[in-house]
């Protein structure tokens, strides 16, 4: 029987998990082995796709062509584009949704498709692990994810081909593996900074029962935010030799060595390094753990925002909550912990991995959706923001409020403006502030047909329903004719159904060509690792080999480049193949003359005294 599987569909990596025939969440390989598969998508100029770290790898080389991050764009319109972003960036803007232009313009990707490619990866590799085509599956979101970002993230599952049971909150899915784990009850908040999205959320666990109490954050906050502000000091210190002008692979080369500075800091309290940058430049990385944290603080304090009005939205009378829980990479910062400690007066909970937690909290979630329940667990989620409609003069009345247990239907009455109206434009918002101007807007429909009444006297009921996804349905009734109108709210920046549909069928019609260009892609990729290899290994040993043993291996070399030049992967893989034939001589002569020196001065029966605890009865 196909397993149900959980996603965590990462802004810097992604993860898929599923539960074990003991009911204990796993996460499984998605990427060289690697349980985290990098959130990044190449597309090449002959029209190959490649996702994760083989895509990851090209960014320097390929800025423009390589999306990181894609999270950070889910259900946006070109309005949404940061700076920043379009510092490396090419943006088709002629639509309502955001595009990336890649391929100098020739192509144009949404977010949904890039994050399709991710998603279908993710699928294939769970597929591998559990033996079979998955199951149904839930994808995690930020708790702070708006309508449009929440169907954005539907679209992308189905286009990937996935059987999207449920979207469930990051932190509320953290706290569902945190707490299964532990066995622990009481209330907890989930403090989740990851690379591009920051969610708090307060929870109560009780008896199996997760009941999130209020939630808040930023989608444009993480990790991403930390490492552009130690890019930008680093590009002004130490770049040779300088530029007048930025270039996008100089940005993201930029970006790149921050992640890894900040990630190494810590751990140590200084780091040097030269990093080389595209186009002969070089950056000289100095910077002291000290020196990191005066540049990420500012970063770090906007989520003391969220954090306080999440705590104040759980009315919690005062208590303390009884643990926080971490969630996000970005969290194994030592000052993100300090600020965690200094905000919630106790030390955060760090049990469990915080790349791994949400993941495994889905799976569980997934589980329990397949199997028609589970004794341990309720999950109670809860909507981010309000939902309202306008009413005259631009003012937002809320239907149904921020914190609204999901599932959450709320109905409402209003009537008509003027004298002998007959329609009634039903404007659909989503946010906090008063004025619709301020808010985002979701959908915008009319109710026609009502009686021509002297003014406030028709009465129109107004429903609105969100579904435990935290996707909105909105129905109009005018009471005295019985007319309706009704409408599932389609995110404005989200894609049609005829989008969707569109992609599907091409999908479905080039399915075979998109498998033989991945596999092109990955065979390519593991020739260049064995090229490169063997240079390495000929500069280091080339004496092992006379010029006539050479030849044959330098030969199947020179082969394997000009099949990786064409498009027959299946002759790349047999030229990978007699290579690794020809040169296995090469190998095992490597392996005799570095044994030996290891060995040399000692006598074997040291090495067998020393080995001779790990195995049963002191046998080699």
């Amino acid at each position: 029987m196909a397993r149900a599987i959980g996603i965590d569909l990462g802004t810097t990596n992604s993860l898929v998990a599923a539960v074990d025939a003991r009911n204990r969440p796993h996460v499984l390989p998605a990427d060289e082995g690697r349980p985290l598969l990098p959130s990044a998508v190449h597309y090449a100029m002959d029209g190959a796709i490649e996702v994760g770290l083989s895509a990851k790898r090209r960014a320097p080389e390929r800025p423009v062509d390589t999306i990181l991050s894609v999270k950070r764009f889910m259900g946006r319109g070109p309005g949404d584009v940061r700076p920043e972003d379009r510092g490396i960036y090419h943006f088709d803007e002629t639509g309502s949704v955001v595009k990336l232009a890649v391929n100098h313009g020739k192509r144009a990707v949404s977010p949904v498709e890039v994050s399709a490619e991710i998603l279908r990866v993710l699928k294939r590799r769970a597929a591998e692990a559990l033996g079979g085509a998955p199951g149904p599956c839930v994808i995690t979101v930020p708790a702070y994810f708006d309508d449009a970002q929440r169907q954005a993230t539907k679209d992308a599952g189905r286009l990937a081909g996935l059987d999207v049971a449920r979207l469930v909150n990051e932190p509320t899915a953290a706290a569902l593996a945190y707490g299964l784990d532990q066995r622990r009850e009481g209330v907890f908040a989930v403090f989740d900074l990851g690379g591009g999205t920051f969610d708090v959320s307060v929870l109560k666990l009780e008896g199996g029962v997760f009941e999130v109490l209020s939630t808040g954050g930023d989608t444009h906050l993480g990790g991403d935010d930390f490492d552009r502000a130690v890019a930008a000091t680093l590009l002004e210190r130490g770049l040779t030799p300088p530029v007048e002008r930025l270039t996008p692979a100089l940005l993201r080369g930029a970006s790149a060595a921050a992640q890894k500075i900040r990630e190494a800091l810590s751990t140590e309290e200084q780091v040097e390094a030269e990093v080389e940058l595209p186009g002969g430049h070089v950056l000289s990385a100095r910077l002291t753990r000290a020196e990191l944290e005066a540049l990420i603080q500012p970063v770090l304090e906007r989520t003391t925002g969220p954090c306080r009005r999440a705590l104040e939205d759980a009315r919690l009378g005062g208590r303390p909550v009884d643990g926080v829980v971490l969630v996000g990479g970005a969290t194994r910062t030592p000052l993100v912990r300090r600020h965690v400690k200094a905000l919630f007066g106790q030390e955060p909970l760090t049990d469990l991995d915080p790349d791994t937690v949400v993941a495994l909290g889905a799976a569980v979630q997934a589980d329990a959706l397949d199997k028609g329940g589970r004794d341990d667990v309720l999950l109670l989620d809860v909507i981010p923001l309000s939902l309202g409609v306008e009413m005259m003069g631009g003012v937002v009345e809320k239907i149904v409020l921020r914190n609204s247990t999901i599932p959450a239907s709320a109905t409402q009455q209003f009537t008509t403006y003027a004298d002998g109206q007959t329609g009634m434009v039903v404007h659909v918002l989503q946010g906090e502030r008063e004025l619709a101007r301020d808010c985002r807007s979701l959908a915008r429909f009319t109710l026609k047909g009502i009686p021509p009444l002297p003014a406030g006297i028709a009465r129109v009921e107004i429903t609105y329903a969100v579904d435990a996804d935290g996707i909105l349905s909105v129905s109009a009734r005018e009471l005295e004719t019985g007319v309706e109108q009704h409408v599932q709210v389609k995110a404005t920046y989200g894609l049609s159904e005829e989008e969707v549909e569109a992609m599907l069928v091409e999908s479905i019609e080039h399915a075979e060509e998109d498998v033989t260009e991945r596999f092109l892609v990955e065979w390519r990729v593991e020739g260049e690792r064995i090229i490169s290899a063997l240079e390495t290994a000929f500069q280091v040993d080339g004496e092992l080999l006379t010029p006539e043993e050479r030849a044959p291996i330098d030969e199947r070399i020179d082969g394997l480049r000009r099949a990786m030049e064409g498009k027959d992967y299946l002759a790349v893989k047999a030229w990978i193949e007699s290579l690794d034939g020809a040169s296995k001589e090469f190998a095992e002569r490597r392996m005799n003359k570095h044994i030996g020196k290891a060995m040399a001065g000692h006598r074997i029966e040291e090495f067998a005294g020393a080995a001779a605890p790990l195995k049963k009865g002191g046998e080699l």
